[in-house]
């Protein structure tokens, strides 16, 4: 596919390189001319300096034939503008663009059609994250939760811990101890080494372990790898920005939530905007300030403000101070490694919690989801089975049968309402939902050949 990329932030930097990994030509466009040179000398791609909602400059980028245009520059208003000039100039088939304002996604019906503003795909990166975090905490304990099947099934990554049932044994017993609850361990990260599991392998302690189960099982399956968490009750939330506002809104009514933001006015806005949240004006690494408001008994600490320094310390000192458990959003995907595990018990990158939602849209064959899991290493697909036996490569074969690429695993079936783990005797049919689990993302193109019913782009 030709695919042009406007914007060399976080997100667009990503997606060149996931995507020139595939086989894909790339362009990608920003004003900033030492961010292109830096992506031209690690990628295989071409770059063109200038803004991006400038005709000639889509034009140099290729847009006359290019399939998709991609916006995710720092202005929804250039993301929008270009949108519109390659559709009417270039006439440009898939137009994704990045929306973060809150006013132009109120009326994303009305304003977002070829009618009006020509975007086919909206992506915001808030809600995105900030629906990542809900999941994370509706779920105590987990790593990472990804939905799947309209929210039916999930898919889980959870740190095995020392004293847990299923800890220290092989695979094969956890269905003994569970025999009403179906589930299936998708993958285990050993030290950052993959192991693709069988019957015999052993969980240890500190294992990072992905498994898929309905979701009313998720938190029986938890329950042997640790001890139970309680749920959480008690939030502080760092950072009053679209994000953690957008967090207070979704959650207050469910749980009890403060916010702490430094600035007066923004405190004063998120006061009128918010219901049931309590916020407080003040720094959110002030020692005093986190002792005043009781940290020792929050559940969970969420530092979401800009900056990756002032997220890191203030949860660190949150942590040393009592708090439960911490969350910190972190933008340096370098960084994310570094800190996790210690102090801060889960780090989230919102490019790769975002690069899944675009990457939904670039693949071949009908996949409806894409994630990307242990910091863009892996990635869990939800791909759907079209045609027949004769048509198609994956139907009417039982599970054991299909030619998978090495280092992937279907987990799961979804069918109508039905929930169905992928044993290998279970046949696929036509409109089944597989989801699949890959450790190399290298062999994606394999995953999306095997569901193709010729060479369709959907």
């Amino acid at each position: 596919m030709k695919i042009i990329i406007l914007g060399a932030g976080q997100v667009g930097s990503t997606l060149a390189e996931n995507l020139a990994n595939e086989d894909n030509d790339i362009t990608v466009v920003d004003t900033a001319a030492h961010k292109l040179r830096e992506l031209q000398d690690r990628l295989d791609i071409q770059t063109v300096p200038g803004l991006a909602s400038h005709p000639h400059i889509l034009e140099q980028a290729g847009a006359d034939d290019a399939d998709m245009l991609i916006a995710v520059t720092n202005s929804d208003e250039v993301n929008m503008i270009a949108c519109q000039i390659s559709y009417t100039l270039f006439r440009t088939p898939t137009k994704i663009a990045r929306i973060r304002g809150n006013p132009y996604l109120q009326h994303a019906r009305h304003l977002f059609h070829q009618e009006a503003v020509p975007v086919d795909v909206l992506i915001s990166p808030e809600q995105v994250v900030c629906d990542y975090i809900r999941r994370l905490i509706e779920t105590p304990g987990a790593l990472q939760v990804l939905d799947f099947a309209e929210g039916r099934v999930q898919m889980v990554g959870v740190k095995a811990i020392a004293g847990g049932p299923l800890v220290g044994q092989e695979l094969r017993y956890l269905r003994q101890h569970m025999p009403s609850v179906d589930t299936r361990v998708a993958a285990i990260f050993r030290k950052d080494r993959s192991i693709i599991p069988n019957g015999s392998t052993v969980i240890e302690a500190e294992d990072e372990v992905f498994f898929i189960a309905a979701k009313n099982d998720i938190r029986a399956v938890m329950s042997e790898l640790r001890r139970q968490e309680a749920a959480y009750k008690r939030i502080t939330i760092a950072g009053g920005g679209n994000i953690g506002f957008r967090l207070a809104k979704s959650i207050e009514k469910k749980y009890s939530v403060k916010i702490i933001d430094r600035g007066q006015d923004r405190c004063r806005w998120l006061s009128e905007n918010l219901d049931h949240t309590v916020v407080l004006q003040g720094d959110a690494s002030n020692q005093e300030l986190l002792l005043e408001e009781n940290i020792e008994d929050t559940d969970i600490f969420i530092a979401l403000t800009n900056d990756d320094e002032a997220n890191i310390m203030a949860s660190m000192l949150a942590k040393r101070l009592g708090a439960r458990k911490v969350m910190t959003l972190i933008n340096n995907a370098a960084y994310v490694d570094l800190v996790q595990g210690g102090d801060i018990d889960v780090a989230i990158s919102p490019s790769h919690a975002t690069i899944g939602s675009l990457l939904t849209h670039v693949r071949r064959g009908d996949i409806v989801n894409v994630h990307s899991l242990r910091r863009g290493v892996a990635e869990a697909i939800e791909a759907i089975a079209h045609g027949d036996a004769n048509s198609s490569k994956v139907v009417g074969k039982p599970v054991e049968d299909l030619d998978l690429p090495e280092g992937c695993t279907i987990g799961a079936i979804v069918r109508g309402n039905q929930v169905l783990i992928a044993h290998d005797d279970i046949v696929l049919q036509t409109d089944d939902h597989a989801i699949l689990f890959l450790t190399d993302k290298r062999r994606t193109q394999d995953v999306e050949r095997l569901f193709q019913v010729g060479l369709t782009f959907f």
